[in-house]
């Protein structure tokens, strides 16, 4: 929502004073006696979150408190947003480090997905706050960060009816030609003959093909950076299929796919001096007669065979094909984003993605990133004795585990068999929604963890 930022401050703008309790104590003595009487008639002490606007001599707004913590994170000034009326506002003094978060954090809350609304109602979305870019704030820098984020809400927020494998893979296109990268689509039965046996059977039930997405970008001599994200467009469930309560989300089973191109936007825009490589295979997960049935067997890209325990454990299908195919250029790291399971849902909620990684240093990293820049992930095991759970009588291992306990374990240490034994790889395992509204993170498709990922991926290869 980069509409709801300018560059403009003139006329000059309502100012907005952000800050902490121990600093509006003081900063409220210096006040006119009006502005702190109305301070105080309104109860207004500069908690976290609060909003105070107030009048001047006219009765017209004339300035604006937000109270804000010690160390502020991007929601925190998001909370003015839907509170103001409509007009333009400037944060007043030096944000310093939080300036980046207080223009970010602002376009987030700005966010409305509005594609199938009338004009009206549209309009009434566009009667916006508009902020004036914050002294010091990296304009470019994060209007890249808004553009990717607000771009992978609307691929999630899309129904499927218009978000399917065609429009999924020309999202990608497109990314690849404003960056000037190289892809390649391969579609329906050129998944067989390219062997990728497993996309092209979770998704040959669909009247929409299933797809795989292959981007290239960067200097070929840079380290190897490869992305791979979980693009189911809808999931039935297959002949395992879903209850109807089960299936009301699953428009955002493409979260995973959405989330990389995100990463990759950010990567490709900021230029980082790596081999990017992303891997996006795309499917529907349909019933017909020609679905993929429980107990079949599959023999894989990889070579291992997969006995099918249920057919709506389809992601990690999909996965493994392009996780095999991504080790075949030894790259020096592998992540994948993917709408995994429900497991780690009821292990850590919906706002916290789980990180699965094969290298501590590069888990450690991830998750501090994700604690500086409030885009939290929490690391979980790749358990390896629960690796037992996936044993097949039949196969080399199960899409499913044999308990029902430690899901997201499983699932992971599942995608854990196509990379190398001693390959950097990171799963997160992410809700890619938001269940209900907060600050700067309205209800409905959301892209978690990212900014963490990028963050370190900036400071792992520089630039």
């Amino acid at each position: 929502m980069l509409d709801s930022l300018t560059t403009r401050d003139k006329p000059p703008a309502t100012p907005i004073h952000a800050l902490t309790r121990s600093a509006f104590a003081k900063w409220v003595k210096k006040r006119p006696a009006a502005t702190r009487n109305w301070l105080e008639s309104i109860g207004f002490a500069g908690e976290r979150g609060k909003l105070a606007l107030v009048p001047g001599k006219s009765g017209k707004l004339a300035e604006v408190v937000l109270g804000i913590p010690e160390q502020p994170e991007a929601w925190d000034f998001a909370a003015a947003v839907g509170k103001l009326p409509p007009g333009r506002y400037r944060f007043e003094g030096a944000l310093g480090a939080s300036a980046n978060d207080a223009a970010l954090g602002w376009a987030l809350a700005s966010y409305a997905f509005d594609r199938y609304k009338n004009a009206e109602k549209k309009a009434a979305n566009r009667k916006l706050a508009i902020l004036v870019w914050p002294a010091g704030a990296d304009v470019a820098a994060t209007s890249r960060m808004i553009a990717a984020l607000c771009t992978g809400r609307d691929l999630v927020n899309t129904p499927a009816s218009d978000m399917g494998p065609v429009e999924l893979a020309q999202a990608a296109i497109d990314l690849a030609k404003q960056f000037d990268a190289i892809h390649q689509v391969t579609i329906g039965d050129g998944l067989l003959a390219n062997n990728y046996p497993t996309i092209h059977a979770v998704g040959r039930a669909s009247s929409r093909a299933p797809r795989l997405v292959d981007l290239r970008w960067g200097d070929p001599s840079a380290p190897r950076l490869t992305l791979v994200g979980k693009g189911v467009c809808f999931d039935s469930g297959g002949l395992d299929l879903k209850s109807a309560s089960g299936m009301r989300l699953m428009k955002k089973d493409m979260g995973g796919a959405a989330s990389v191109l995100s990463l990759a936007h950010l990567v490709m825009g900021a230029k980082l001096p790596v081999r990017l490589r992303v891997l996006v295979p795309i499917v529907e997960n349909s019933v017909a007669g020609n679905a993929y049935r429980p107990g079949d067997v599959i023999r894989t890209r990889k070579g291992t065979t997969v006995e099918i325990g249920n057919t709506d454990a389809e992601g990690r299908l999909i996965l493994c094909d392009a996780l095999a195919e991504a080790e075949t250029e030894d790259p020096d790291l592998i992540i994948d984003f993917a709408t995994l399971t429900g497991a780690a849902r009821v292990a850590l909620g919906t706002d916290l993605p789980a990180l699965f990684s094969t290298d501590d240093a590069v888990r450690d990293a991830f998750v501090a990133a994700g604690t500086a820049c409030g885009d939290p992930l929490w690391a979980l095991p790749l358990f390896a004795p629960y690796r037992k759970h996936l044993d097949s009588s039949i196969a080399d291992l199960n899409n499913v585990g044999s308990v029902s306990e430690g899901g997201a374990i499983t699932a992971a240490l599942f995608l854990r068999e196509f990379v190398g034994p001693r390959r950097r790889f990171v799963h997160i395992d992410t809700m890619a929604w938001n269940v209900s509204s907060k600050p700067g993170r309205p209800a409905g498709g959301e892209i978690l963890g990212v900014r963490a990922v990028f963050a370190a991926l900036r400071a792992r290869y520089g630039g």
